[in-house]
């Protein structure tokens, strides 16, 4: 799977119709460490010659071979055998997801069990793809069935590495399709672990082929492949605009998870220290680098000024540091260019609003892609930090006045993944929850994500579903079968 290179940094091979393999152009790219600033690692530097060969190996198990005569109990005994591999190995994966992308090992921790709950979830879900026998007013039978819809290209990003490959993996096996897996250049280095698992677990040669490389030359060039039937993307609305561009000249199946800009509406109502820990971990989890997260946190005014200063007090206590220290509670960002771009809303949010903590990078860490919590208030909701997704740990606290300012605050952006209430009256959160313009609402809460519920958002939030029964609709095609059971000619002449 991989080979030690003269420079003891880990070089790593793509996955290509059951075999580790080379790029074409023989070309490697380095994996950062973001806490050091250091490689870590080496993957191959895919081109399009590289997504053909992908390509060519997933059509070919998609029409041939053993994969399309594989049963629906066979493609669920795989997927549990997946998840109890990822458990086995899950003190390893997590070591790497931290190191990898910075987040805390704690958190890779839960982020790599709950991809094994994935594929287990899936394994059930394997068997449960039902078709219906349609009423219609001849003599005949009227089938409807569900089959998969073929070639996957799924484009992962880099803030869940592992679980993110799961939620596009684990229900497209589960269907029948094959895929091709590109996940993100930053956090490539679960993913070609877990390839060494598929094999083993029964999975054919061409049915998962994962490749590694960058949007341009490897990104674009599967999104466009005209034997791929369907494009599963995560990731920033920018791309996720030029992906259904390029789709539309194949008319390729879509499904889109992108930005947010998810407001977090606290009541005068709600229990306090309940809605201080609900606001920090809603936005500061995870270094901030989540689609959903929580970065827009409206307060009713009445305890705007308390609510403002016991969050600012308690995100000046949040311990940065080392990613594998378990007493971590925030690491570094995922990379330079990541940093970059958090700092420079840090710097812009001094011009458009009032700091209550952080704004710069910690002076005590002198080496890696490490940036305060950050906190600005008094922000008007049209200001930039307020209406663009920084995917950082930058939080815009608004002050509102009642139910109904909450509301149209809320629903004034762009994005409409998710939202969260938190409010002590059960009739005002329930008007809110029918209100809210989001995919996701939770209640009393921020974050919470079940493999068994629907994820997915409303507006430039994407399209499309993931995770529950619905994740796998998104790989199944609907066949219409008649069956005449009258003898007699049809009489057209």
């Amino acid at each position: 799977m991989a080979s030690e290179a003269k420079s003891a940094v880990r070089r790593y091979r793509m996955y290509i119709n059951g075999e580790f393999v080379e790029s074409a152009g023989k070309k490697y790219f380095p994996v950062i460490d973001p806490s050091t600033e250091e490689i870590m690692a080496e993957v191959p530097e895919a081109n399009e010659e590289d997504v053909n060969r992908a390509v060519a190996a997933a059509r070919a198990a998609f029409d041939s071979g053993a994969w399309p005569q594989t049963t629906a109990q066979d493609r669920g005994r795989i997927l549990f055998r997946l998840a109890e591999r990822i458990r086995k190995e899950a003190a390893k994966l997590a070591e790497v997801e931290s190191r990898n992308s910075g987040k805390p090992i704690v958190e890779a921790e839960y982020d790599i069990a709950d991809a094994a709950t994935c594929f287990e979830y899936y394994g059930g879900m394997a068997t449960k793809v039902l078709g219906q026998v349609n009423p219609v007013p001849d003599n005949a039978l009227s089938l409807s069935l569900r089959e998969p819809i073929g070639v996957a290209a799924q484009i992962i990003p880099w803030n869940y590495p592992l679980l993110m490959a799961a939620w596009k993996l684990a229900p497209a096996i589960a269907a029948g399709c094959t895929c091709v897996l590109k996940p993100a250049e930053q956090t490539p280095l679960t993913a070609l672990e877990f390839a060494g698992y598929l094999a083993d677990a029964g999975l054919p040669p061409g049915v998962v082929n994962i490749i590694t490389g960058f949007g341009e030359t490897c990104g674009a060039p599967l999104v466009k492949h005209p034997d791929v039937n369907k494009v599963a993307f995560t990731g920033s609305a920018s791309v996720g605009k030029a992906i259904m561009k390029a789709a539309a000249d194949t008319v390729k199946r879509v499904t889109l998870e992108l930005g947010g800009k998810s407001p977090n509406i606290f009541f005068a109502d709600a229990d306090f220290e309940s809605a201080i820990d609900g606001a920090l971990f809603g936005v500061f989890i995870n270094q901030g680098e989540v689609c959903s997260a929580g970065s827009r946190i409206l307060v009713e005014k009445s305890i705007y000024p308390k609510f403002v200063e016991a969050m600012s007090a308690k995100a000046k206590t949040i311990r940065l540091g080392p990613p594998l220290e378990r007493e971590t509670k925030m690491g570094p960002l995922v990379s330079k260019d990541q940093f970059d771009r958090v700092r420079s809303y840090q710097e812009l949010g001094k011009k458009e609003a009032k700091l209550a903590a952080g704004g710069g990078r910690p002076a005590s860490i002198s080496r890696g892609y490490y940036v305060e919590p950050t906190i600005f208030y008094d922000v008007d909701n049209s200001a930039r930090i307020a209406q663009e997704e920084i995917f950082g740990p930058v939080a815009a606290v608004i002050p509102f006045a009642d139910e109904a300012e909450a509301l149209r605050i809320a629903n004034a952006t762009p994005y409409g993944l998710a939202a969260a209430i938190w409010s002590r009256d059960i009739f005002k959160a329930l008007r809110m929850v029918k209100a809210l313009r989001a995919g996701i609402v939770w209640v009393n809460h921020m974050q919470p994500t079940y493999v068994e519920a629907p994820w997915g958002g409303y507006k430039q939030s994407g399209f499309g579903r993931e995770l529950g029964p619905w994740g796998i609709e998104e790989y199944l095609e609907t066949k219409q079968v008649h069956i005449n059971l009258n003898e007699q000619p049809i009489g057209w002449y």
